[in-house]
């Protein structure tokens, strides 16, 4: 079973119904993740659902020996679940939700 990744220290958990915006990036992470597993949809389970300021233009996600913009970034933090792996998805500043392969732990084949 994996570990989730720490939280951002600032992030505020969100529950179901999520507004239309928030929606539609857990779809296109479900979707993103489905295409990346070659899975259906609907094995995927939202863990949970997260509002945060990323800290600067890495979103939470910075990459070894990449430079990134300082200025606070309004997003989410989306942690989706397949079988007993966990996958965070990142998104701020109107950018799609990307998977953050750094902050995931080792992999479990779902």
């Amino acid at each position: 079973m994996s570990i989730p990744p720490a939280p951002a220290p600032n992030a505020q958990p969100l529950t179901p119904p999520f507004d239309g915006f928030v929606q539609r990036q857990i779809d296109a992470a479900k979707q993103d993740l489905a295409q990346r597993l070659g899975i259906d949809v609907a094995a995927i389970e939202v863990a949970s659902v997260e509002a945060v300021t990323w800290s600067d233009g890495s979103l939470g996600c910075p990459r070894p020996g990449m430079a990134y913009i300082q200025v606070l970034i309004d997003g989410l933090r989306i942690l989706l679940r397949v079988g007993d792996q966990l996958y965070p998805y990142h998104s701020g500043d109107n950018q799609p939700p990307f998977l953050c392969e750094l902050q995931m732990g080792p992999r479990v084949k779902p």
